[in-house]
């Protein structure tokens, strides 16, 4: 079973070489992001470049990058001449992230129901099934690599490149909190469920359907990972 590419009309995101290759800061980002989302990394903790230099065996360059990536999204506060630790973003600031990308993401789907292409439409719909497959033998790996390429085949599907951009952006800053959702029990197949009423509505060229489905799904995830992060 294959994963369709998607294509995307912007410069691709930060992390990602022109080429579609992840860069070593973007592993290295993922790779904190996971260890603190898990608790693995607690507040607190003091996040030395050198230290996290030697222990990755790269140099300091791609660590501090990945550093900058995680105090933008919120994971990290760096303190001037103090170095960087792990934070928790106020519950407060994490509602407003997601309020923002449920709307942004909600504007792509309903302008998408409206401006995707026929290819565009059964890339969408092929890539939701392979995904279901996925679900089906519990892939979380594979399913989240999958699930990035979905919603951006829907931003892409907007045709609007400001919003794109935007809405990437956004999504960048909340992706260590959507990644650590799907560690909730059951998550896969609800998040698969969810995906089905917004690429339904999106087919049938439905856009309030579509925009209200996507939006009820962001809050869902938002619902997942505060559930997840109170066992960790």
């Amino acid at each position: 079973m294959s994963v369709l590419p998607v294509r995307f009309p912007l410069e691709p995101p930060a992390g990602v070489g022109r080429r579609g290759r992840v860069t070593r800061a973007e592993e290295l980002r993922m790779q904190l992001a996971d260890e603190i989302t898990r608790g693995t990394l607690p507040p607190g903790t003091a996040l030395d470049e050198t230290a996290l230099a030697a222990r990755f065996g790269v140099s300091r360059t791609p660590v501090r990058e990945a550093l900058r990536e995680l105090n933008a999204s919120g994971l990290v506060d760096a303190r001037p001449h103090r170095g960087a630790v792990v934070a928790r973003p106020s519950v407060d600031r994490l509602q407003n992230m997601f309020d923002v990308m449920a709307e942004l993401e909600a504007l792509c789907a309903g302008l998408s129901a409206l401006a995707m292409t026929p290819q565009e439409r059964r890339q969408l719909e092929r890539l939701h099934a392979d995904m279901g497959e996925l679900m089906r033998l519990g892939d979380f790996t594979a399913y989240r690599e999958a699930n990035e390429q979905f919603h951006t085949s829907i931003y892409a599907g907007s045709h609007n490149d400001y919003l794109i951009e935007m809405t990437v952006g956004t999504r960048r800053r909340l992706s260590p909190f959507r990644r650590a959702q799907f560690r909730a029990l059951g998550r896969l197949a609800l998040s698969h469920t969810e995906h089905d009423r917004v690429t339904t509505a999106i087919l049938r060229g439905d856009r309030d359907a579509a925009a209200n489905a996507m939006r009820s799904h962001i809050a869902i995830v938002h619902d997942a990972y505060e559930q997840y992060a109170q066992t960790v």
